[in-house]
């Protein structure tokens, strides 16, 4: 049974920093394509960062050199550290699994997700 469960999230002034953390249960998700995705309220849920197959990791544009994806092999978890985060941040944040295919951060893709989890940045 896959199960991914986000925590990690909060409240934060802009500028400052929160780690995302999702636990993976049921697969070995290195065999995944494996991705933190972000929704607000009346957008559409867009990727923002990814960990191909092979540990290599991409992001989109809008948190480049702000935002790292890692894991923890022994702990079968990813994390997501977000640093200068910015008011445009807010939203739900998720993580995702994709078992076949390639590692393209499109939400569409995915077909195991976590419950998500809420972070809010005040200016």
């Amino acid at each position: 049974h896959v199960q991914l469960v986000e925590s990690g999230g909060g409240s934060v002034q802009a500028g400052g920093s929160l780690k995302l953390a999702c636990e993976v249960t049921g697969f070995y998700y290195v065999t995944y394509c494996m991705g933190w995705f972000r929704q607000a309220p009346g957008k559409e849920r867009e990727g923002v960062a990814g960990m191909n197959r092979d540990g290599s990791t991409h992001y989109s544009d809008s948190v480049k050199g702000r935002f790292t994806i890692s894991q923890d092999n022994a702990k079968n978890t990813l994390y997501l550290q977000m640093n200068s985060l910015k008011p445009e941040d807010t939203a739900t944040y998720y993580c995702a699994a994709r078992r076949r295919g390639s590692c393209l951060l499109d939400w569409t893709l995915y077909e195991n997700w976590g419950q998500g989890t809420q972070v809010t940045v005040s200016s």
